[in-house]
């Protein structure tokens, strides 16, 4: 009677010992690899590296949020070797999560202007569906509006008590940033069929087409890796997407490299940066307006 009143308590103690980590709030359903964080450290430095030397070279510091995005990419996969080591701590983990959530819109934030100097390189305001002054705002305004939903959601992440509300929010984010991107490659694409239909004399000077190809490449790789992020956060913490690194490597790493060496091989500043290689191509400052010049002095930091 007395064993059996000894081994209640035991079993009972047992019991609760391994429901605790079912029920137990976790930063993570894995522990983060430090060799796959490593290879892309090394590879977004890279590519970060080539974008400051272009930058220089050629001035076409529009490519400024982009390389911010790129320097969040690798500071973030530095976040995920701390967390290796420290998978309880919720600094490392808002860290990870919103350096490797918020590039994206920084990326955007370049691309958008790349389409708005294009349009000027080719004289081709009247082609364009929307002004090329006012596609810079509308874009990168709401470029803003996805960046600060997914950073306060992002925020949230790391309580369980407001992880559900994190999550909607990401989710918010990540669609209104989906709708704009939508808008701006169909905004892009009208422009490029009607001076292709129709090109001006000064569309001749180089192959302008070749940025826009650009522009379509990159951009679908933003999409595919929004619609990957929003898919993941929708599923919860334990969803396959959610508790696998691979697939977050696949569908977010790999892509997001894939938009900044694109930029890398494909770089505007041959026919649209103040020191461009092109005979016979026009300065920046001779196709931009004055409130381009001012957007890009905002995001200089001025």
């Amino acid at each position: 009677m007395s064993t059996s009143a000894a081994a209640t308590p035991t079993q009972s103690a047992v019991s609760s010992a391994s429901a605790a980590p079912h029920n137990e709030f976790s930063f993570y359903q894995y522990n983060p690899s430090i060799a796959a964080a490593a290879i892309f450290i090394f590879l977004f430095l890279a590519t970060t590296a080539w974008h400051c030397l272009q930058t220089s070279k050629k001035r076409t510091f529009y490519f400024i949020p982009l390389i911010v995005g790129g320097c969040f990419e690798w500071w973030g996969y530095i976040a995920r070797i701390f967390a290796h080591y420290n998978m309880d701590s919720q600094g490392v983990f808002i860290a990870q999560t919103l350096l490797l959530l918020l590039p994206p819109s920084l990326f955007a934030a370049s691309i958008y202007m790349i389409l708005g100097r294009l349009i000027h390189f080719t004289s081709g305001e009247s082609m364009a569906p929307i002004r090329a002054e006012r596609l810079t705002k509308i874009f990168v305004g709401g470029d803003v509006i996805a960046f600060l939903l997914q950073a306060g959601g992002g925020s949230m992440l790391a309580k369980a008590a407001t992880q559900d509300t994190g999550k909607i929010v990401v989710i918010v984010g990540l669609l209104v940033q989906i709708g704009f991107f939508g808008l701006f490659v169909v905004t892009s694409f009208i422009f490029h069929r009607r001076m292709s239909g129709s090109p001006t004399s000064a569309s001749m000077r180089g192959n302008w087409q070749r940025y826009m190809y650009a522009l379509y490449g990159a951009s679908a790789l933003i999409l595919v890796r929004s619609v990957f992020r929003i898919a993941e956060f929708a599923g919860g913490h334990e969803s396959t997407l959610m508790s696998n690194e691979v697939y977050m490597y696949v569908f977010d790493g790999v892509l997001m490299v894939g938009v900044m060496v694109i930029f890398n091989v494909i770089h505007p500043g041959e026919i649209i940066g103040r020191n461009r290689h092109l005979k016979g191509t026009m300065s920046l400052g001779e196709m931009e307006s004055e409130q381009e010049d001012r957007t890009e002095s905002f995001i200089r930091g001025r």
